[in-house]
């Protein structure tokens, strides 16, 4: 589930850090991404956790209107479609969720006015409209339900997204690539399964695991050899203009070029291209993009990189 987009910011933001940090131990930095990495999976599991407790407070709020002074016919009679969401109902029963939230101790019940919030927004939605007015009642209408709720009712939603930063630093730069793996992970379940739905696995592989561990290891243990080359080229930059962040981009770029041979350079080039433009200043991407160039024309012409 956690993309090597995603392992890539992380090795980043964390490699920034131990420069940042005068202590530079190496491996409290090396536990402090794999941490950084796990909070990422907490994300994923807290937007599935989420479904389930809002369907849940809609039937709280549902039976509180029942019971409350003279209740209207339509608050004793209401319409139930959304609580007895079959899609959600099995995903507050799979084993795999309820399994991780319990070990991880992660929850919503500290969270109830954002949910009171995302519920109202739901409700008020043409999602909604469109799903309560809906003659279909079967499990792939519910599923469905929510799966568009979650492309159009909660990502890119302003408000979720400032209430999860600041509920966990580690979550400022994961929510929308998290949110696209929920999307993927909605869409895969099957009524069939019931509660022993697979759900995504932290990493595709150990392969990608290793990625993380490693990209991080060789961009520091290396770094004075990356930040050698690199300043060879920067004879026409004065130093104290080049943004700091640049040179950590290009020292991971560097690193991941010469450690990982499958990798084809300009993937790499793209990758870190595209987090300059995001983590840097307007005009990184094209100065990255000179620089490295240039230096992966000189490492070839060593003949100390062969792969294209």
């Amino acid at each position: 589930m956690i993309n090597r987009i995603l392992i890539r910011i992380k090795v980043l933001q964390i490699v920034y850090s131990y420069y940042q940090n005068s202590n530079n131990d190496l491996k409290v930095a090396e536990n402090e991404l794999l941490f950084s990495l796990q909070k990422s999976y907490d994300l994923y599991h807290y937007f599935l956790l989420l479904i389930a407790d809002l369907t849940s407070l809609h039937n709280r709020q549902l039976d509180s209107r029942k019971h409350k002074y003279r209740p209207t016919e339509e608050e004793l009679n209401p319409n139930m479609k959304l609580v007895n969401n079959r899609f959600a109902a099995q995903l507050a029963a799979n084993e795999s969720l309820q399994k991780y939230v319990s070990e991880r101790k992660l929850s919503c019940d500290n969270d109830q006015d954002f949910l009171k919030d995302v519920l109202s927004r739901i409700l008020a939605s043409d999602v909604y409209k469109e799903y309560m007015d809906s003659p279909a009642d079967d499990y792939e209408t519910d599923r469905e339900f929510w799966r568009s709720v979650f492309k159009k009712v909660i990502c890119g939603s302003e408000m979720v997204s400032e209430y999860l930063e600041d509920k966990s630093i580690y979550w400022n730069d994961d929510i929308e690539i998290i949110e696209t793996f929920v999307i993927k992970t909605i869409k895969r379940f099957e009524e069939q399964e019931g509660s022993r739905q697979e759900l995504l696995p932290m990493f595709k592989d150990m392969e990608d695991r290793s990625f993380a561990i490693k990209l991080f290891r060789e961009s520091l243990l290396h770094g004075a050899e990356y930040r050698e080359r690199i300043e060879k080229h920067l004879k026409n930059w004065e130093s104290e203009r080049i943004a700091y962040m640049d040179l950590i981009i290009m020292q991971l770029a560097l690193a991941e070029i010469m450690t990982f041979p499958s990798i084809p350079i300009n993937v790499t080039l793209n990758e870190y291209i595209d987090t300059a433009k995001y983590y840097s200043t307007p005009k990184s991407g094209n100065f990255i993009n000179g620089i490295l160039d240039s230096v992966v024309t000189e490492l070839k012409s060593e003949k100390l990189l062969v792969k294209d």
